[in-house]
């Protein structure tokens, strides 16, 4: 059997190793990134196995964060729209709460369909 590959090996003792490398970009994750690939890896470990040692797990982790992030800005814009805050300047500590609270809406929201989908 002819195999061709383009692989060095380290010897190491009696066997022959791979000389394995993951190229990954220098950008680290961000919030949204790094929670997709602690939910791929505790609840979908084939799928994060496989996109891992293929090379597409980082692009996707790239890619939902950044689409979090987008979607994020777009849900607070549409639920400050919905329900306007108070005035910051007269009621300063009801303008955090309800800022708070779209937040956190907007984050359910991102978590659901983004994350742990």
């Amino acid at each position: 059997m002819n195999m061709s590959s383009n692989l060095n090996y380290t010897q190491t003792g009696d066997y022959l190793l791979p000389n394995l490398t993951l190229h990954q970009p220098k950008t680290s994750l961000g919030k949204y990134g790094r929670l997709r690939r602690t939910y791929l890896m505790n609840h979908r470990p084939v799928l994060y196995n496989t996109m891992l040692l293929n090379g597409s797990l980082y692009p996707h982790l790239m890619e939902v964060e950044q689409t979090a992030e987008s979607q994020m800005q777009q849900t607070m814009e549409q639920l400050l729209k919905q329900n306007p805050a108070p005035d910051k300047e007269q009621n300063q500590m009801a303008w955090v709460q309800h800022m708070n609270s779209l937040r956190a809406q907007a984050k359910e929201l991102v978590l659901t369909e983004l994350i742990y989908s």
